[in-house]
């Protein structure tokens, strides 16, 4: 099996975090052109980096994705310059979690609910009138777990992630038929640096690496996976 999207533009949101940085580079790697946004200007300094001799492809926009109108504003001027996005992928999100519900302020939660529910709304809600159009695309949000395996001291994050995942079941049925595909996926606590200094005790080697799942966000948003639609996939690893 080979993947290509030598033709295609992916709209990577949080394209430079820990996730979100192997997704972009992964796309770029496959021929894809790759536009991505960002919250802070090292971070996309780093990837522009990383990416060498591909960041010709590389694009980025200073955009934060629960502003529903500055997402808008960033699509259709992504759209417009290169006349289409082939793909979505949302892995915007935050953790916060050890507190019981009755210790949880409601700004924690308003952040949570916004950054890993919220920011999937404002991106598909933007996103799908031109893939509706175009009668092709397809979008991947990362969701976690968290979405079906509820734990104590979560409420806040658990609902985020539950309400993600129903979100993108419902709008994998809107389009059902159209030619456009809506997935998500499930990973559980994720390598990267920021999981390694909340955690340095865990045991590292049993989560799964942002490059290995990378590979299924590519497999999913290409012609390969024409038959995934409206599908919640585990990547657990061994955690």
């Amino acid at each position: 099996m080979e993947i290509s999207f030598s033709d295609s533009v992916a709209f990577v949101a949080g394209g430079t975090g820990g996730l979100g940085r192997a997704v972009s580079l992964a796309f770029l790697s496959e021929g894809a052109t790759v536009v991505v946004t960002y919250r802070k200007q090292e971070e996309f300094a780093s990837l522009q980096a990383s990416a060498g001799s591909l960041t010709a492809k590389l694009e980025g926009h200073l955009v934060d994705v629960t502003d529903e109108v500055a997402v808008a504003s960033c699509i259709d001027a992504v759209a417009s310059r290169h006349g289409k996005i082939s793909a979505l992928v949302n892995t915007v999100g935050a953790y916060a979690g050890g507190a019981s519900v009755w210790d949880l302020d409601r700004a924690t939660f308003d952040r949570l609910v916004a950054l890993n529910l919220s920011s999937g709304y404002a991106l598909a809600h933007a996103v799908l009138p031109g893939m509706l159009h175009q009668k092709r695309g397809s979008i991947v949000n990362v969701v976690a777990k968290a979405a079906v395996d509820h734990a104590a001291g979560a409420s806040a994050y658990a609902a985020s992630k539950a309400g993600a995942l129903a979100l993108m079941d419902s709008v994998a049925a809107d389009v059902k038929g159209t030619g456009v595909r809506v997935n998500s996926i499930l990973p559980s606590i994720i390598d990267t640096e920021v999981n390694r200094k909340a955690m340095p005790g865990a045991n590292f080697a049993l989560w799964p690496k942002p490059e290995d799942i990378a590979k299924v966000i590519l497999f999913l948003c290409s012609d390969d996976a024409k038959v995934v639609h409206g599908a919640a996939i585990s990547v657990y690893g061994d955690s």
